[in-house]
């Protein structure tokens, strides 16, 4: 346990550096393809190269460190360096960090690790999430590199600016035909294992999630002279849906359901807003009660939209629910129990790229917990012994895997 110790108290320094880079005074945002997400992944290549690994980063982004030979059959450990804005410091960069801290522990193992550092997993500039896995598991959508963020960047743009290769993307697929699993480390960013007063959980199983963009259109007029009975506003429009939405949400039990983003144009106090677009988070353990909510939701817009003369578009996209590997989790619970920590076993509810990774290959994953369930806020927190905690039982993991 010392040295899961002292690897833990370098893993939070890394932590701390990592935060640094931001694109943010005063608060940490490090969104996909910006500078302030190189300049992270800058910082993780020499940490990678320090625990002798080689490493590369391919077209999207992605930065993969190896440790082992290439001929061997390979174990893959990732996370992502991303953020949403206002962010914590432990929400993916703690999984990529315990990854290399491992891989540095472990040089004699009879099989090859990959730490994957992913180069979007939020989706907080273009409203696309996982673009980072996605692309490393040869489901990337072209048409996204058309997208655009809210200063007008194109996607295709600012992967270009970045360093990256927007017409060679299909190529960063990882071949599966080696692969013996992905494990990823997370925070729980939830409140369970805190309520137990217990450092570990092992996760059985992530929940499906919707994503989608809704834009009402109508007509920007003068704010002192079009009559109420003539307007065609669309934030009206986009207020009316979300308040149905959170209705549906709360009569529908696991639904969850956020709206995190809304845009107006012109955006100008004395002009009535003819356009709104706003974002959907739609997430449940069954993918038949969120297909069918998102389906009625989508149709309570288009209605809303007809009865004020308004247009609505709808753009979405969604991840199914996944159940992990049951031999990688079961391996995973007996490592928990070497460490003499109790297995406490819970869903995600929370997205992650062991959702998308686990179309190629069997996953795992393991929570840490986190001060009072609080996630993607300046305040997240974990400490220096449930770090170590969870390196102590990812190292005995990697050695059952064997």
């Amino acid at each position: 346990m010392t040295d899961s110790l002292d690897y833990a108290a370098t893993v939070l320094r890394r932590c701390d550096e990592l935060a640094a880079f931001s694109e943010d005074e005063g608060r940490l945002t490090r969104r996909f393809a910006s500078p302030a997400l190189r300049a992270a992944g800058e910082a993780v290549r020499e940490w990678m190269e320090a625990a002798g690994m080689t490493v590369r980063r391919d077209a999207i982004g992605n930065l993969i460190g190896r440790s082992g030979d290439a001929n061997r059959r390979t174990l893959l450990i990732g996370s992502h360096l991303d953020t949403v804005r206002d962010a914590g410091r432990f929400d993916g960069a703690l999984g990529v960090l315990i990854g290399i801290a491992c891989a540095e522990l472990l040089r004699d193992l009879p099989y090859a690790i990959e730490v994957v550092a992913f180069a979007d997993e939020e989706g907080a500039r273009y409203g696309t999430s996982y673009l980072g896995s996605r692309a490393f598991v040869g489901c990337f959508d072209e048409e996204w590199l058309e997208r655009r963020d809210a200063d007008g960047v194109a996607m295709r743009t600012a992967l270009g600016r970045f360093g990256g290769s927007p017409d060679a993307i299909a190529g960063c697929r990882r071949d599966p035909a080696d692969l013996m699993g992905y494990y990823e480390v997370h925070i729980e960013q939830g409140p369970t294992l805190e309520s137990q007063d217990v450092a570990l959980g092992v996760v059985t199983a992530i929940a499906g999630q919707t994503r989608a963009t809704i834009t009402f259109s109508g007509v920007a007029g003068h704010a002192g002279t079009v009559a109420m009975s003539l307007r065609r506003d669309a934030l009206t429009a986009a207020a009316e849906w979300i308040i149905a939405t959170e209705t549906l949400a709360r009569e529908t039990d696991g639904l969850v359901a956020t709206v995190g983003q809304l845009t107006l144009d012109p955006g100008v106090g004395n002009v009535i807003p003819g356009r709104a677009t706003l974002t959907l988070d739609l997430r449940h353990a069954e993918d038949p009660v969120r297909i069918r909510a998102g389906e009625e939701l989508r149709r309570c817009a288009e209605a809303i939209a007809a009865s004020r003369e308004l247009a609505v578009e709808w753009r979405s996209h969604a991840t199914p629910a996944v159940g992990l590997s049951p031999k990688l989790t079961e391996q995973l619970a007996e490592a928990v129990a070497a460490t003499g920590q109790p297995v406490v076993r819970l869903p995600s509810g929370a997205g992650h790229d062991a959702a998308i990774v686990s179309t190629i290959a069997p996953a795992a994953m393991l929570f840490v917990r986190c001060a009072g369930g609080v996630s993607h806020n300046p305040a997240e927190s974990v400490t220096v012994q449930d770090v170590a905690a969870a390196i102590d039982a990812t190292t005995r993991f990697l050695e059952l895997a064997a």
